[in-house]
């Protein structure tokens, strides 16, 4: 059975963490946050690990149990390139 993610890996972005990650923006879509979105971390093809991603730019890696940045994912499912 797989195992779904919990409510405690998504993170609704507050107003402390929206002046924290907007400098940046979002590591996988370059937009930057609003207030009350929900944002996951995931790992994607950037360096320094996981990171605060926008929620519909991941997906949920049943085998890792973990979430990816989306086209990191389907590159490594073989969908692209």
């Amino acid at each position: 059975m797989a195992k779904k993610p919990s409510s405690k890996q998504k993170i609704m972005i507050d107003l402390q963490r929206l002046n924290e990650l907007n400098a940046d923006g979002c590591p996988a879509c370059g937009r930057g946050f609003t207030l009350g979105e929900t944002a996951v971390v995931a790992c994607g093809a950037w360096e320094g690990g996981a990171k605060l991603i926008h929620e519909n730019e991941a997906v949920w890696d049943t085998e890792n149990r973990s979430y990816v940045e989306r086209r990191c994912f389907e590159t490594r499912r073989g969908k692209i390139g």
